[in-house]
């Protein structure tokens, strides 16, 4: 539980001294990862029902959703939060962040198949922006930056950083 805490302090910068550590503990990213990591015990442990109950549950007072099945790695931060949705088969490795409105998801069901690896795998030290959508069973390499509203349907090389293209914006 503190390393969540640590790792808010660490990563935003509006967090500062004791009370940033205080502050922290209202997060509601910090809520949803505290309560992942315990429906995801549950879950990988064969509870029924419980797990999607804690999951739900968070999901209302943090507007975060993230599947108990979804394996999520150490020193792992969300900012704001609000949108966010993490599916069952994604794979999240150490020191990740996401920001608001990110997406980690299955392409549906005409791509997926029950019991498949439908979601991405997000390697360590990987920063996703707001709005980011990524999709399908791909894998985003370590230390990879995927910027706001970027839409991700491949691989993406470790180190690489991915924009989402500039809009025509007031252009005719």
């Amino acid at each position: 539980m503190f390393e969540t805490l640590k790792t808010a302090h660490k990563k935003d910068p509006a967090l500062r001294g004791l009370a940033g550590y205080l502050n922290a503990t209202l997060y509601p990213g910090v809520h949803a990862i505290w309560a992942h990591r315990a429906s995801h015990a549950l879950y990988s442990a064969g509870v029924p029902v419980l797990p999607v109950a804690i999951s739900h549950i968070a999901r209302i007072f943090t507007g975060i959703e993230i599947h108990p099945g979804a394996k999520i790695g150490k020193r792992f931060f969300i900012d704001h939060g609000i949108g966010v949705v993490i599916g069952e088969t994604v794979e999240i490795g150490d020191d990740v962040m996401l920001y608001h409105g990110v997406t980690l998801g299955a392409r549906g069901f005409l791509h997926d198949s029950k019991g498949s690896k439908r979601h991405p795998t997000v390697e360590d030290g990987v920063v996703i922006g707001v709005g980011a959508i990524i999709l399908g069973p791909v894998r985003i390499g370590r230390n990879g930056r995927i910027g706001a509203m970027a839409l991700v349907l491949d691989d993406v090389p470790p180190g690489a950083t991915i924009r989402a293209p500039k809009a025509n914006v007031g252009r005719k």
